[in-house]
């Protein structure tokens, strides 16, 4: 199924093949307003009746296996199966709680019939059922109760518990994979159904599917025990149940769909232009999946409607023909009907619920499969089997860099990020590419710690090709640096201590680390210091509170913090500026790759790491990393010429994906070429 306007358009199906919306042997074509809507026909064959959902219980074979794994994995949560337990207890409960109701009001059905056969009223059974009935309604209330606060407790458990393994399945993915679209659909579809966690939304719909066959039986049992005794009954059931199957029917053909709407604020001419485009498009300026679902369930003409509207009057017709014949019979025949109208209407949808669920029973099945191949989707980025290093002792003077001829094109792009580039860099030695923004500076950073791999060419780590070495030993020898680093909503000594986790408690490698990074000072000027939290630890409830509120029911309003039980401390660090951010992502850099004398990081990557300091905190930097030759190979990538060029081992020059000249500062100004051009040309701002 799609929708078009003016060229756009979108397609949806569920067969594998090519949707071709001009073949009009397979695809139906409908307009509704502006939009195109285009329908892929169901072949023959697949109308014969049953046929689809058989095929759908035939795949449940391949994902019992999965089931039965969750169920195991559901027991080795803590207290989860007692819960279970309970609520299945309760569910199963609860479901024979209407027929108990039903068979009591048949009950009252025979103290009618008692009553106009003798003029008498049973008082004893009278009471037996009003208290019976009081019962049904109390236990439904406390079965509720008792629902609602299992079920918490429950879904919390089943969410932290798959949250873990869905984590992992992420963390497990190298950046390939990840940013595949088919990845990220399965990943999605593995997280939740419809708002719900797979593990709960599978188990809600079998005890649902249970509880509502023990519904439909009981119900059925009872009502046919009532009124088989009753003058009519089985004929008032039939007339009244006919009525309700075909409007359940008749609902069953209206598919609707959800769909997103935004607003946009506009002023000006852009406000006059959208005026005048909703004006031209008139009545149908609606979105796509608004008018969709109003053309579905716009009112339409057809044998079902007139066969329901026919049949909905018979259960009068046939209680007002009894009536002539019998008036005596009246009253019972009068409570008769309104228990059948009352009791077949949510029966008939229950059957009706019955067969959803047993058709959609193996699609939840599968998401539990998805749920747990997700774990295991292959990466592109292959783990090689050779340990790095062979000698630790080495990394401590760096790591010998070499490309050759290396090619790299980022997945689904048309143009290579990296065309021939060859250079080579010895232990201990600083390297800066210097180019413009796009020119692939970032692109080599990410090719050395393995985020993508090249599609040409071949990357050698002391020697050895860059494949064949195993992925966490190379990445624990590197520590990179990207420009769009990330920070975390938590404190700032818990940010600076990610770049070391196992000596996250120890303070002076921490301000050590905030002194080499260039942020000791700021965060010595915080009101808490190392305790700052990057973002609040909780919400601010007062947000939404009108300008000048100084009291709220009564308490004064503290609009500086808010605070949370423990040491969380709630001063939120929300007016550091760019370049104080980058100082502490340089201070969690240098945690993981200086401070910690067991490190056995030997090759240190920064891209842009000045680009938001201002001269003097980039000067101190510069100066610092300078302290590292020796010790580390560093590389650099950077638009900006200054004192770290200068003393830079080599200078890669970039432009157009390619090493366009190399060498040392003094060499590349003496040939003056582009990058003495560029040299000179930032240097004239400083004259």
């Amino acid at each position: 199924m799609g929708g078009r306007r003016r060229g756009a358009s979108r397609r949806i199906t569920s067969r594998k093949g090519v949707f071709n919306p001009e073949d009009t042997k397979r695809v139906k074509h409908t307009r509704i307003g502006v939009w195109d809507l285009y329908e892929e026909k169901i072949p023959e064959l697949e109308r014969v009746p049953g046929l689809s959902r058989l095929e759908r219980f035939l795949t449940l074979k391949q994902t019992l296996p999965y089931v039965w794994r969750m169920v195991k994995d559901i027991g080795s949560i803590r207290s989860c199966w007692l819960l279970l337990t309970l609520y299945l207890i309760l569910d199963l409960v609860g479901a024979l709680v209407p027929a108990a109701v039903l068979w009591y009001k048949g009950q009252l059905l025979t103290i009618v019939q008692v009553a106009v056969d003798s003029r008498t009223v049973d008082k004893s059974l009278l009471v037996r059922v009003t208290f019976g009935m009081w019962v049904c309604k109390i236990l439904t209330r406390l079965l509720k109760y008792a629902k609602s606060h299992i079920t918490l407790p429950l879904k919390a458990r089943l969410k932290q518990h798959y949250s873990v393994h869905l984590f992992a399945a992420r963390a497990r993915l190298d950046v390939p994979t990840f940013e595949d679209p088919s990845v990220q659909r399965q990943l999605d579809s593995a997280s939740h159904v419809n708002g719900q966690s797979v593990a709960w939304g599978t188990f809600t719909m079998l005890s649902g599917l249970v509880t509502t066959a023990i519904k439909v039986v009981t119900q059925t049992s009872v009502l046919a025990r009532v009124l088989k005794d009753q003058q009519d009954g089985t004929l008032l059931a039939v007339v009244s149940l006919v009525p309700e199957l075909v409007q359940w029917m008749q609902w069953q053909k209206v598919t609707l769909h959800g769909g997103e709407q935004g607003l946009c604020e506009a002023s000006g001419p852009q406000t006059s232009l959208f005026k005048h485009a909703l004006n031209r498009v008139g009545d149908y300026a609606d979105d796509f999946y608004e008018t969709y679902r109003e053309y579905r369930n716009r009112e339409q003409l057809g044998p079902g409607i007139f066969l329901r509207d026919s049949l909905s009057e018979l259960p009068q017709i046939a209680f007002a023909l009894r009536a002539v014949q019998q008036p005596a019979f009246i009253p019972v025949s009068l409570a008769s009907l309104s228990l059948i109208q009352e009791n077949t209407s949510s029966l008939t949808w229950a059957i009706g619920r019955f067969f959803e669920q047993t058709g959609s029973i193996a699609d939840q099945l599968a998401t539990v499969r998805k749920l747990y191949e997700s774990s295991h989707i292959p990466n592109r980025i292959r783990d090689g089997d050779t340990p790095f290093p062979e000698d630790t002792q080495k990394v401590h003077a760096g790591i010998s860099v070499e490309f050759r001829n290396v090619s790299f094109a980022y997945p689904g792009a048309r143009s290579f990020a990296l065309k021939g580039v060859s250079f080579k860099l010895e232990m201990g030695q600083l390297c800066v590419l210097v180019g413009a923004n796009g020119s692939g500076k970032s692109t080599i950073l990410k090719l050395m710690i393995r985020l993508y791999d090249p599609v040409e060419g071949q990357i050698l780590i002391d020697g050895k090709d860059i494949r064949s070495l195993k992925l966490a030993d190379l990445r624990q020898a590197a520590s990179v640096l990207f420009q769009d680093y990330t920070h975390f909503p938590l404190s700032i000594r818990d940010n600076i201590a990610l770049g070391d986790p196992a000596h996250a408690d120890d303070d002076e490698r921490i301000r050590l680390a905030a002194q080499l990074g260039g942020s000791e000072e700021l965060v010595d000027r915080l009101p808490d210091g190392f305790d700052t939290y990057l973002e609040r630890p909780v919400t601010d409830h007062y947000s939404g509170l009108p300008e000048g509120t100084k009291t709220l029911f009564g308490r004064p309003v503290d609009y500086n913090s808010v605070r949370m039980a423990g040491n969380m401390a709630a001063t939120a660090a929300t007016s550091l500026s760019g370049g104080q951010m980058q100082r502490l992502a340089l201070s969690r850099t240098f945690m993981r790759s200086v401070v910690s004398e067991d490190s056995q990081v030997g090759l240190l990557l920064f891209d842009e790491p000045s680009a938001s300091l201002d001269p003097t905190a980039e000067h101190d930097l510069f100066v610092r990393l300078r302290e590292l030759r020796g010790n580390k190979t560093m590389i650099f990538s950077s638009h900006r010429f200054g004192n770290l060029t200068r003393h830079a081992d080599l200078i890669l020059y970039m432009d157009d994906s390619s090493i366009v000249e190399s060498g040392t500062h003094e060499q590349l100004l003496r040939k003056e070429g582009e990058y003495a051009r560029i040299w000179k040309l930032q240097a004239q701002a400083f004259l």
